[in-house]
């Protein structure tokens, strides 16, 4: 099994993406940046969803990458290449570092927004998640006891988990603004786990 092959069967994941060809700058934005934002990763260009190596030419898929970076990226993220030859086919993998900053791209809307990746999905980051950068930035040391506001918010989250946080808005007596901020330290502290799935975002405790 060859190098490439051997990485093509660890499946996509948080870390690796296949692309059978990048028609879309703007899409593709969006995964160049949830990789910087995350833990970096690779994208394998000229390989199908299921793993099977059709090629490209490496050429004109490096142009489009290159663009979507530089155009639909802000900051630009930064990238390596590197082109294999399987058979007869070339793929190219494109690389992106973790990056040290946050990056944003444009959705769908043509709004510029923070995507992460979760698993094998690029996904739209949130406010909490968003909150919980700024903390990691500044700090915050967690209290060693919780008054009887975060000790209920607690108990909230535990008796209705994993909820959303449109149901701890609804059930909770504190104002929207004191459940993002409160939450969004939680969630630092890792009292509270943000668990981000297509489907949506959910809150639970720590099992």
């Amino acid at each position: 099994m060859s190098e490439l092959q051997r990485l093509i069967a660890t499946g996509e994941n948080q870390q690796l993406d296949f692309k059978f060809r990048i028609d879309d700058k703007k899409k593709i934005a969006r995964t160049l940046v949830a990789f910087a934002n995350t833990d970096g990763g690779k994208l394998l260009i000229g390989v199908k969803d299921n793993g099977k190596v059709k090629g490209v030419n490496p050429e004109e898929e490096f142009y489009m990458i290159e663009g979507a970076a530089h155009a639909y990226c802000k900051p630009e993220v930064k990238i390596q290449s590197k082109v294999w030859e399987e058979g007869h086919h070339l793929v190219l993998e494109i690389e992106v570092e973790k990056s040290g900053i946050k990056h944003k791209a444009v959705d769908e809307e043509g709004r510029w927004r923070h995507y992460v990746r979760v698993d094998d999905h690029t996904l739209l980051s949130n406010k909490i998640l968003e909150r919980v950068w700024r903390l990691k930035e500044h700090g915050q040391s967690k209290p060693s006891s919780f008054d009887e506001t975060t000790s209920k918010f607690l108990k909230l989250i535990r008796d209705e988990s994993p909820l959303r946080i449109s149901k701890l808005y609804r059930k909770s007596e504190m104002r929207m603004s004191e459940i993002d901020k409160l939450l969004s330290q939680l969630v630092y502290w890792g009292v509270v786990e943000m668990r981000m799935t297509e489907a949506g975002t959910f809150y639970a405790l720590p099992e």
